[in-house]
């Protein structure tokens, strides 16, 4: 299903995450050594200072309580919500001690995590929010988003 207009940005930034995850996971494969999982965990860093922090904000204060204004409190969002602290201990151990596993943790979970929210939140919330809100969520997201441009 196409996504709705309102959570293009958001998408973009899932978008974003998911290549984190490739070309992390990829580098990993080709060069293990100490000095590419510090640059690996230093971009995972700067990717979520730039943008995942941004995404998790957005969706905390504006997203999942206008879904539970309108569809009542949700097991979904509830879990959507874990994982993101979730994340962030993950980052948290990156910045103490990068280390291979601690990558491909948080690769993993990233990934999860944003396949969840395209494949089941997004899916349901474009169905079952009213036009009306759909369309002022996407001025407070458009307004807020990061957009950032990837690089290797």
């Amino acid at each position: 299903m196409l996504r709705d207009r309102s959570l293009i940005p958001l998408s973009q930034q899932h978008h974003n995450g998911l290549a984190l995850c490739v070309l992390t996971e990829r580098s990993l494969r080709a060069d293990g050594a100490e000095t590419n999982v510090t640059r690996l965990a230093r971009r995972a860093l700067e990717r979520y200072e730039l943008e995942l922090a941004n995404h998790f904000e957005i969706e905390e204060q504006d997203l999942f309580p206008a879904i539970d204004r309108e569809l009542g409190r949700s097991i979904l969002v509830t879990e959507l919500i874990a994982d993101h602290r979730d994340l962030e201990a993950l980052i948290a151990e990156l910045r103490a001690h990068p280390s291979v596993e601690a990558l491909e943790r948080f690769t993993g979970r990233l990934r999860a995590h944003i396949r969840r929210e395209e494949n089941e939140l997004f899916e349901e919330i474009q169905k079952r929010l009213p036009r009306q809100v759909l369309d002022q969520l996407g001025k407070t997201i458009e307004e807020k988003a990061v957009r950032i441009c990837l690089t290797p």
